[in-house]
């Protein structure tokens, strides 16, 4: 995924990049601390997702969104704010933001935040004390699917589940694949976090791979 960042925090850039780059699935083609300079960079760059600062020097983050909107109808802004304000989430969610990142996110969750923010399985603030629940449909889960989940979130191995439900580890496999992609993670620790975070499953036992 092609990234731009545009933030005035030569920290939270730097945090920023280290999550994406971890990760491996994204490309940074450009940074900017200035609001001034992200429709310029946008039109050099070419990028899928902008993530986007609401408070910039010189132009702010919602203005922003707008002449992207405007100008580049097909790519995606993730907003990224300090503030939880509901008033804000829902102005920048209303203007065509795919998604409202609250900056005490945990770092190792933004990549599979952004995945979801580009099949537009994102719907309120994501990273706050009082993020709202997304529904397991909302992410296009199965009944199924969120039943396994739930398995993963008591520490069970896929053999355990292949047990519990009276299936094939195979079938357990094709189920987890297929929950992965939905939730933009690439693994069961990503995905039990994911789906605590969105109040699918309790109090989850985060196991390696």
């Amino acid at each position: 995924m092609r990234v731009l960042i545009a933030d005035d925090h030569r920290l939270v850039l730097d945090g920023i990049r280290r999550a994406l780059e971890t990760d491996g699935g994204f490309e940074i083609v450009g940074e900017t601390q200035t609001g001034t300079q992200v429709l310029p960079l946008v039109a050099k760059t070419h990028p899928e997702l902008v993530l986007l600062d609401v408070r910039m020097p010189h132009m702010d983050g919602l203005a922003c969104l707008d002449q992207i909107r405007s100008r580049h109808p097909d790519v995606k802004v993730v907003m990224l704010s300090a503030s939880s304000n509901p008033e804000l989430v829902d102005a920048a969610l209303r203007r065509g933001a795919a998604a409202y990142v609250i900056k005490t996110v945990n770092p190792d969750d933004l990549p599979a935040t952004l995945r979801q923010a580009l099949e537009g399985n994102v719907h309120t603030a994501v990273g706050g004390p009082d993020s709202e629940r997304v529904s397991a449909k909302a992410l296009g889960l199965t009944e199924r699917e969120l039943t396994i989940l739930g398995a993963l979130a008591r520490g069970l191995s896929n053999d355990q589940i292949a047990k519990e439900f009276w299936v094939a580890p195979q079938t357990v496999k094709f189920h987890l694949t297929n929950i992965y992609r939905k939730l933009g993670v690439k693994n069961r620790t990503e995905a039990t976090r994911i789906a605590y975070q969105h109040g699918l499953v309790e109090s989850p036992i985060y196991a390696d791979e």
